[in-house]
């Protein structure tokens, strides 16, 4: 059966391609990832044919639902971001910025990844995990393999020497 699946998605994977950049607004890296996702999730059991549809069918639904779930993701540690930098710089605007301004948040996002740089590694992979990745504290700890009350500290921590580090100078002797 496993073989008869593997050829199945063997001859299926050019349009497969096909269907996962459609699904990607023609982004062909994201199409890349996506696809491939698809395939672990299969590989790892977390989904199966049913048999209640053609096997193209339900395989074009799993990208579907990946790419989906790829875009919810990417969106949502984007926004992790915004947030952090809105915080930080006291904006609280949620609004699409124009190209002025984007061209700003960009280079206050490259502040932000040069400020995480200079944390201490553990301070820096709770952010990471949380901001980034998209975990909880208690999930960081069981990564880090280190008890909730260090996650929480490094977090705090992390947070306020992140602070110090991304408030400019002019701030700091007003």
């Amino acid at each position: 059966m496993e073989r008869e699946i593997a050829d199945q998605l063997e001859s299926l994977h050019p349009d497969a391609f096909g269907w996962a950049l459609h699904c990607c607004a023609g982004d062909h890296s994201r199409a890349e990832d996506v696809l491939q996702n698809a395939y672990l999730k299969l590989a790892a059991g977390r989904t199966s044919h049913s048999g209640s549809s053609s096997f193209k069918t339900w395989w074009f639904g799993v990208i579907r639902y990946t790419a989906h779930e790829e875009f919810r993701r990417l969106r949502y540690r984007e926004s992790l971001v915004g947030k952090l930098i809105r915080q930080f710089s006291g904006d609280s605007q949620d609004t699409q910025p124009c190209p002025s301004q984007q061209i700003q948040l960009d280079e206050q996002t490259q502040q932000l990844r040069d400020c995480l740089c200079q944390l201490p590694a553990r301070q820096a992979e709770v952010l990471h995990l949380v901001f980034y990745q998209d975990l909880t504290l208690n999930e960081a700890s069981v990564i880090m393999k280190i008890s909730l009350g260090s996650v929480r500290q490094h977090y705090e921590r992390g947070k306020a020497r992140l602070r110090s580090l991304l408030t400019p100078i002019s701030q700091h002797e007003s």
